[in-house]
């Protein structure tokens, strides 16, 4: 790692910086970061509600953990906000359970996006990957919506996990565009084919472990609708 450090990482840091750099490496005691990724399992309990990353995790890469756990905050404040009796824990509970719905649209769109992109920039032999690695940074180099929608998807500001999907997609068609123009060939064609069925087979598993329902038809679960109780 050290030898790394030094011969693979040292000469993209800054000048300012080299010299701090390479000492903080032969001091040794280079610590790695874990990082796993935790799918929100609901597990109603009266008078206790998981939040953060004891709840919900998901790959640091997009340093989405803070965005999504100030939402959450929002979203219970939101639901507290009209109670005034705290007493009966089961009641509060039923309701209470409309949070895990209404907070899917923010945390399932940062949770797919750091799923996804960890996948996509992972290092891979296969050269359809590396062509979907180039068609992202060349997809966000056109300006415009191709930039300021997927950083609006990153920073939370655009809590849409269908526009995440249209993104996703094209990101890959534009990959895939870039691999047959100006004249396609056979191989081409077919690493055009596997781009598309790679990036299916990224960003569905992810989708499919964070609830299909939950992310794109909140309005048919039916503990959105529940009213906060009725103080006696």
């Amino acid at each position: 790692m050290a030898n790394y450090l030094k011969t693979m990482v040292a000469p993209q840091v800054p000048p300012e910086l080299h010299e701090a750099f390479i000492s903080a490496v032969e001091r040794g005691n280079i610590r790695t970061m874990p990082n796993r990724s935790m799918p929100a399992d609901p597990q109603p309990t009266p008078g206790a509600l998981l939040m953060g990353d004891a709840f919900n995790m998901r790959h640091p890469l997009t340093g989405g953990g803070m965005t999504v756990a100030l939402s959450d905050i929002v979203v219970l404040r939101n639901l507290l906000k009209p109670l005034h009796d705290f007493n009966d824990a089961a009641s509060l509970g039923r309701y209470l359970e409309s949070f895990y719905t209404l907070r899917k649209p923010v945390a399932s769109t940062i949770n797919t996006l750091a799923g996804a992109l960890y996948k996509v920039f992972s290092s891979s032999p296969d050269q359809a990957r590396k062509e979907m690695r180039q068609a992202c940074f060349d997809y966000l180099s056109l300006g415009g919506v191709f930039s300021t929608g997927p950083v609006a998807l990153l920073s939370g500001l655009n809590p849409r996990p269908l526009s995440l999907v249209l993104h996703f997609f094209a990101v890959a068609i534009y990959g895939v565009g870039r691999l047959l123009l100006p004249f396609p060939s056979p191989k081409r064609m077919w690493i055009g084919a596997r781009l598309i069925s790679g990036a299916s087979g990224i960003i569905f598993p992810i989708i499919k472990a964070e609830g299909v329902r939950q992310m794109f038809f909140p309005a048919t679960i039916p503990a959105v609708y529940r009213a906060p109780p009725v103080e006696d």
